[in-house]
Protein backbone atom coordinates (compact mmCIF):
# COMPACT_ATOMS: atom_id res chain seq x y z
CA UNK A 1 0.00 0.00 0.00
CA UNK A 2 1.21 3.49 -0.89
CA UNK A 3 0.17 6.45 1.28
CA UNK A 4 0.61 10.17 0.64
CA UNK A 5 0.97 12.17 3.87
CA UNK A 6 0.67 15.90 3.32
CA UNK A 7 2.61 17.76 5.98
CA UNK A 8 4.48 14.54 6.62
CA UNK A 9 7.52 16.29 8.10
CA UNK A 10 5.51 18.22 10.69
CA UNK A 11 4.84 17.34 14.32
CA UNK A 12 2.02 14.80 14.00
CA UNK A 13 2.91 14.01 10.39
CA UNK A 14 6.33 12.73 11.43
CA UNK A 15 4.81 10.28 13.89
CA UNK A 16 2.38 9.13 11.19
CA UNK A 17 5.16 8.55 8.65
CA UNK A 18 7.19 6.53 11.16
CA UNK A 19 4.17 4.43 12.15
CA UNK A 20 3.34 3.61 8.54
CA UNK A 21 6.93 2.86 7.55
CA UNK A 22 7.40 0.62 10.59
CA UNK A 23 4.33 -1.41 9.59
CA UNK A 24 5.31 -1.95 5.96
CA UNK A 25 3.69 0.88 4.02
CA UNK A 26 5.31 2.87 1.25
CA UNK A 27 5.09 6.52 2.27
CA UNK A 28 5.28 9.73 0.26
CA UNK A 29 5.53 12.99 2.20
CA UNK A 30 4.66 16.33 0.62
CA UNK A 31 5.87 19.27 2.70
CA UNK A 32 7.08 22.82 2.08
CA UNK A 33 8.89 23.17 5.45
CA UNK A 34 7.15 26.49 6.04
CA UNK A 35 6.73 26.07 9.79
CA UNK A 36 10.19 25.14 11.08
CA UNK A 37 12.36 25.63 8.01
CA UNK A 38 14.24 22.73 6.47
CA UNK A 39 14.54 19.87 8.94
CA UNK A 40 15.79 16.30 8.81
CA UNK A 41 13.84 13.32 10.13
CA UNK A 42 15.24 9.89 10.90
CA UNK A 43 12.97 8.17 8.40
CA UNK A 44 14.20 10.23 5.41
CA UNK A 45 16.65 7.43 4.56
CA UNK A 46 14.07 4.65 4.82
CA UNK A 47 13.93 2.68 1.54
CA UNK A 48 10.14 2.97 1.37
CA UNK A 49 10.05 6.72 2.00
CA UNK A 50 9.92 9.46 -0.64
CA UNK A 51 10.11 13.16 0.18
CA UNK A 52 8.59 15.69 -2.18
CA UNK A 53 9.31 19.31 -1.32
CA UNK A 54 6.39 21.36 -2.56
CA UNK A 55 3.37 23.50 -1.73
CA UNK A 56 0.13 21.71 -1.02
CA UNK A 57 -1.82 24.68 -2.37
CA UNK A 58 -0.66 23.75 -5.88
CA UNK A 59 -3.14 21.33 -7.42
CA UNK A 60 -0.70 19.92 -10.00
CA UNK A 61 1.83 19.21 -7.24
CA UNK A 62 -0.82 17.27 -5.35
CA UNK A 63 -1.86 15.37 -8.46
CA UNK A 64 1.69 14.28 -9.16
CA UNK A 65 2.42 13.36 -5.53
CA UNK A 66 -0.76 11.30 -5.22
CA UNK A 67 -0.29 9.25 -8.39
CA UNK A 68 -0.64 5.52 -7.69
CA UNK A 69 -1.50 6.17 -4.03
CA UNK A 70 -4.02 4.04 -2.18
CA UNK A 71 -4.65 6.59 0.57
CA UNK A 72 -4.13 10.29 1.25
CA UNK A 73 -3.68 11.50 4.80
CA UNK A 74 -4.44 15.23 4.69
CA UNK A 75 -2.33 16.70 7.48
CA UNK A 76 -0.79 19.80 5.90
CA UNK A 77 -2.02 23.03 7.48
CA UNK A 78 -0.95 26.36 8.84
CA UNK A 79 -0.97 25.54 12.53
CA UNK A 80 0.70 26.76 15.68
CA UNK A 81 0.18 27.52 19.34
CA UNK A 82 -2.66 29.53 20.77
CA UNK A 83 -0.91 32.78 19.81
CA UNK A 84 -1.40 31.72 16.16
CA UNK A 85 -5.15 32.03 16.66
CA UNK A 86 -4.72 35.76 17.15
CA UNK A 87 -1.76 36.62 14.91
CA UNK A 88 -2.99 34.64 11.89
CA UNK A 89 -6.76 34.81 12.34
CA UNK A 90 -7.34 35.36 8.60
CA UNK A 91 -4.51 33.21 7.24
CA UNK A 92 -5.70 30.22 9.27
CA UNK A 93 -8.86 30.35 7.19
CA UNK A 94 -7.53 31.42 3.80
CA UNK A 95 -4.31 29.39 3.60
CA UNK A 96 -5.79 26.21 5.04
CA UNK A 97 -8.83 26.41 2.78
CA UNK A 98 -6.53 26.66 -0.25
CA UNK A 99 -4.55 23.64 0.97
CA UNK A 100 -7.72 21.63 1.48
CA UNK A 101 -9.22 22.55 -1.88
CA UNK A 102 -6.09 21.43 -3.73
CA UNK A 103 -5.86 18.24 -1.68
CA UNK A 104 -9.48 17.29 -2.27
CA UNK A 105 -9.29 18.19 -5.96
CA UNK A 106 -6.41 15.73 -6.28
CA UNK A 107 -8.14 13.10 -4.16
CA UNK A 108 -11.34 13.29 -6.20
CA UNK A 109 -9.35 12.99 -9.43
CA UNK A 110 -7.36 10.00 -8.19
CA UNK A 111 -10.51 8.33 -6.84
CA UNK A 112 -12.17 8.72 -10.23
CA UNK A 113 -9.13 7.06 -11.82
CA UNK A 114 -9.85 3.95 -9.76
CA UNK A 115 -6.73 3.78 -7.55
CA UNK A 116 -7.34 5.97 -4.48
CA UNK A 117 -9.36 4.15 -1.84
CA UNK A 118 -9.93 6.88 0.75
CA UNK A 119 -8.82 10.23 2.18
CA UNK A 120 -8.14 10.64 5.90
CA UNK A 121 -8.54 14.19 7.17
CA UNK A 122 -6.72 15.38 10.28
CA UNK A 123 -9.19 17.66 12.02
CA UNK A 124 -8.79 18.91 15.60
CA UNK A 125 -10.35 18.78 19.03
CA UNK A 126 -10.88 22.53 18.52
CA UNK A 127 -14.04 21.77 16.53
CA UNK A 128 -15.51 21.17 20.01
CA UNK A 129 -14.30 24.56 21.24
CA UNK A 130 -17.85 25.65 22.21
CA UNK A 131 -19.15 22.28 23.37
CA UNK A 132 -20.73 22.01 26.83
CA UNK A 133 -20.93 18.20 26.83
CA UNK A 134 -18.09 16.33 28.57
CA UNK A 135 -16.70 13.85 27.75
CA UNK A 136 -17.49 15.01 24.21
CA UNK A 137 -18.70 12.33 21.77
CA UNK A 138 -18.16 12.64 18.03
CA UNK A 139 -21.78 13.48 17.26
CA UNK A 140 -21.54 16.69 19.29
CA UNK A 141 -20.02 18.26 16.20
CA UNK A 142 -23.59 18.38 14.87
CA UNK A 143 -25.10 20.04 17.93
CA UNK A 144 -22.47 22.21 19.63
CA UNK A 145 -22.24 25.92 18.72
CA UNK A 146 -19.60 26.64 16.09
CA UNK A 147 -16.03 27.27 17.28
CA UNK A 148 -15.22 30.89 18.18
CA UNK A 149 -11.66 30.85 16.83
CA UNK A 150 -11.00 30.93 13.10
CA UNK A 151 -8.69 27.94 13.60
CA UNK A 152 -11.44 25.82 15.13
CA UNK A 153 -13.92 27.00 12.51
CA UNK A 154 -11.53 26.10 9.69
CA UNK A 155 -10.95 22.62 11.11
CA UNK A 156 -14.70 22.17 11.15
CA UNK A 157 -14.71 23.28 7.51
CA UNK A 158 -12.14 20.56 6.77
CA UNK A 159 -14.67 18.02 7.95
CA UNK A 160 -17.26 19.49 5.62
CA UNK A 161 -14.83 19.22 2.72
CA UNK A 162 -14.78 15.48 3.41
CA UNK A 163 -18.55 15.21 3.72
CA UNK A 164 -19.13 17.32 0.62
CA UNK A 165 -16.71 15.30 -1.51
CA UNK A 166 -18.37 12.09 -0.38
CA UNK A 167 -21.87 13.39 -1.07
CA UNK A 168 -21.07 14.73 -4.55
CA UNK A 169 -18.30 12.42 -5.76
CA UNK A 170 -18.67 9.36 -3.46
CA UNK A 171 -15.08 9.85 -2.22
CA UNK A 172 -14.73 7.74 0.95
CA UNK A 173 -13.28 9.59 3.94
CA UNK A 174 -12.31 9.24 7.57
CA UNK A 175 -12.10 12.20 9.94
CA UNK A 176 -9.50 12.03 12.71
CA UNK A 177 -9.58 14.44 15.68
CA UNK A 178 -6.35 14.27 17.68
CA UNK A 179 -6.47 15.64 21.22
CA UNK A 180 -3.46 17.53 22.64
CA UNK A 181 -0.61 15.68 20.98
CA UNK A 182 2.62 15.50 23.00
CA UNK A 183 5.99 14.26 21.82
CA UNK A 184 9.42 15.23 20.58
CA UNK A 185 10.78 16.88 17.47
CA UNK A 186 8.92 20.18 17.62
CA UNK A 187 11.27 23.08 16.97
CA UNK A 188 10.74 26.82 17.15
CA UNK A 189 8.13 27.85 14.58
CA UNK A 190 9.42 30.50 12.18
CA UNK A 191 6.25 32.58 12.27
CA UNK A 192 5.23 32.02 15.88
CA UNK A 193 4.33 35.16 17.80
CA UNK A 194 7.08 35.94 20.29
CA UNK A 195 5.46 36.15 23.69
CA UNK A 196 6.99 36.62 27.10
CA UNK A 197 6.20 34.63 30.20
CA UNK A 198 8.08 36.30 33.00
CA UNK A 199 11.72 36.43 31.91
CA UNK A 200 11.33 33.72 29.24
CA UNK A 201 10.22 34.00 25.61
CA UNK A 202 7.77 31.26 24.73
CA UNK A 203 9.16 29.15 21.92
CA UNK A 204 6.85 26.31 21.00
CA UNK A 205 3.31 25.47 19.93
CA UNK A 206 2.47 23.13 22.80
CA UNK A 207 2.39 23.56 26.54
CA UNK A 208 4.54 20.59 27.63
CA UNK A 209 7.80 21.51 25.82
CA UNK A 210 7.32 25.19 26.68
CA UNK A 211 7.01 24.36 30.38
CA UNK A 212 10.18 22.31 30.11
CA UNK A 213 12.19 25.02 28.37
CA UNK A 214 11.10 27.65 30.91
CA UNK A 215 12.37 25.50 33.78
CA UNK A 216 15.59 24.66 31.92
CA UNK A 217 16.22 28.37 31.45
CA UNK A 218 15.87 28.89 35.18
CA UNK A 219 12.41 30.36 35.58
CA UNK A 220 11.44 30.24 39.26
CA UNK A 221 8.64 30.34 40.11
CA UNK A 222 7.24 28.73 36.98
CA UNK A 223 4.72 30.96 35.20
CA UNK A 224 1.51 29.38 33.91
CA UNK A 225 -1.07 30.86 31.54
CA UNK A 226 -4.52 31.15 33.10
CA UNK A 227 -5.43 29.63 36.44
CA UNK A 228 -3.88 26.25 35.59
CA UNK A 229 -7.17 24.42 35.99
CA UNK A 230 -7.71 23.97 32.26
CA UNK A 231 -8.28 20.25 31.65
CA UNK A 232 -6.69 18.38 28.76
CA UNK A 233 -6.04 14.80 27.64
CA UNK A 234 -2.39 14.73 26.62
CA UNK A 235 -1.90 12.02 24.00
CA UNK A 236 1.48 10.82 22.78
CA UNK A 237 2.17 11.27 19.07
CA UNK A 238 2.89 7.56 18.68
CA UNK A 239 -0.56 6.69 20.04
CA UNK A 240 -2.21 9.19 17.71
CA UNK A 241 -0.27 7.80 14.74
CA UNK A 242 -1.31 4.25 15.63
CA UNK A 243 -4.95 5.38 15.82
CA UNK A 244 -4.63 6.94 12.37
CA UNK A 245 -3.14 3.73 10.96
CA UNK A 246 -5.91 1.63 12.49
CA UNK A 247 -8.48 3.93 10.92
CA UNK A 248 -6.73 3.62 7.56
CA UNK A 249 -6.82 -0.17 7.79
CA UNK A 250 -10.39 -0.60 9.02
CA UNK A 251 -13.52 -0.76 6.89
CA UNK A 252 -15.35 0.37 10.04
CA UNK A 253 -13.74 3.78 9.56
CA UNK A 254 -15.19 4.48 6.12
CA UNK A 255 -17.20 7.74 6.19
CA UNK A 256 -16.80 7.95 9.99
CA UNK A 257 -15.20 10.38 12.42
CA UNK A 258 -13.12 9.52 15.48
CA UNK A 259 -11.74 11.19 18.58
CA UNK A 260 -8.19 9.83 18.86
CA UNK A 261 -6.99 10.48 22.39
CA UNK A 262 -6.20 9.17 25.80
CA UNK A 263 -9.09 9.33 28.21
CA UNK A 264 -6.86 10.41 31.13
CA UNK A 265 -7.69 13.95 32.28
CA UNK A 266 -4.91 16.27 33.47
CA UNK A 267 -4.98 19.92 34.50
CA UNK A 268 -2.29 22.29 33.30
CA UNK A 269 -1.19 22.67 36.93
CA UNK A 270 -0.81 18.91 37.29
CA UNK A 271 1.21 18.77 34.08
CA UNK A 272 3.39 21.67 35.22
CA UNK A 273 4.12 19.94 38.51
CA UNK A 274 5.15 16.75 36.71
CA UNK A 275 7.61 18.78 34.61
CA UNK A 276 8.87 20.63 37.70
CA UNK A 277 9.45 17.37 39.58
CA UNK A 278 11.37 15.96 36.62
CA UNK A 279 13.96 18.71 36.99
CA UNK A 280 13.57 19.50 40.71
CA UNK A 281 12.49 16.28 42.42
CA UNK A 282 13.34 17.57 45.90
CA UNK A 283 12.06 21.15 45.64
CA UNK A 284 8.50 22.27 46.38
CA UNK A 285 6.51 23.26 43.32
CA UNK A 286 6.53 27.05 42.84
CA UNK A 287 4.35 28.79 40.27
CA UNK A 288 2.72 32.09 39.37
CA UNK A 289 -0.24 32.74 37.07
CA UNK A 290 -0.33 34.86 33.92
CA UNK A 291 -3.52 36.15 32.21
CA UNK A 292 -5.04 33.57 29.84
CA UNK A 293 -5.52 33.92 26.09
CA UNK A 294 -9.02 34.54 24.75
CA UNK A 295 -9.29 31.14 23.07
CA UNK A 296 -7.86 29.09 25.94
CA UNK A 297 -10.59 26.46 26.12
CA UNK A 298 -11.50 25.43 29.66
CA UNK A 299 -12.26 21.76 29.07
CA UNK A 300 -11.17 19.54 26.20
CA UNK A 301 -12.29 16.04 27.09
CA UNK A 302 -13.07 13.42 24.43
CA UNK A 303 -15.37 10.46 24.56
CA UNK A 304 -13.10 7.79 23.07
CA UNK A 305 -15.54 4.86 23.18
CA UNK A 306 -16.27 4.95 19.43
CA UNK A 307 -12.61 4.51 18.48
CA UNK A 308 -12.28 1.71 21.01
CA UNK A 309 -15.40 -0.02 19.72
CA UNK A 310 -14.84 0.31 15.97
CA UNK A 311 -11.02 0.49 15.72
CA UNK A 312 -9.92 -1.35 18.87
CA UNK A 313 -7.91 1.77 19.65
CA UNK A 314 -6.86 2.62 23.20
CA UNK A 315 -4.04 5.07 23.94
CA UNK A 316 -1.47 3.27 26.10
CA UNK A 317 1.52 5.59 26.60
CA UNK A 318 1.25 7.17 30.09
CA UNK A 319 1.76 10.89 30.57
CA UNK A 320 4.71 10.27 32.88
CA UNK A 321 6.56 8.60 30.00
CA UNK A 322 5.76 11.51 27.68
CA UNK A 323 6.95 14.05 30.26
CA UNK A 324 10.29 12.30 30.73
CA UNK A 325 10.82 11.94 26.98
CA UNK A 326 9.90 15.54 26.16
CA UNK A 327 11.90 17.04 29.05
CA UNK A 328 15.03 15.18 27.99
CA UNK A 329 14.55 16.14 24.34
CA UNK A 330 13.94 19.82 25.16
CA UNK A 331 17.03 19.91 27.39
CA UNK A 332 19.15 18.69 24.49
CA UNK A 333 17.49 21.07 22.02
CA UNK A 334 18.11 24.06 24.31
CA UNK A 335 21.74 23.02 24.70
CA UNK A 336 22.13 22.80 20.92
CA UNK A 337 20.46 26.20 20.46
CA UNK A 338 17.55 24.76 18.49
CA UNK A 339 14.89 26.36 20.71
Amino acid sequence: MRVLVTGGCGFIGSYVCEELLNTGYEVISLDNFSKYGRIERNYFTHPKFTLITGDCKERNTLLKASEECDFIIAGAALIGGISYFHKYAYDLLAENERILASTFDAAISQFKSGRLKRILVLSSSMVFESSKVFPTPEDQVKFAPPPRSTYGFQKLAAEYFAKGAQEQYSLPYTIIRPFNCVGIGEGRALGEEKLSSGNITLALSHVLPDLAQKIIRGQKPLRILGDGLQVRCYTHGSDIARGIRLALESSNAINEDFNISTRVQTTVLELAELVWKHFYPHLPFEYELDPPFEYDVRYRLPDTSKAERLLSFVANIPLSTSVTEVCEWVAGAVLRGEI
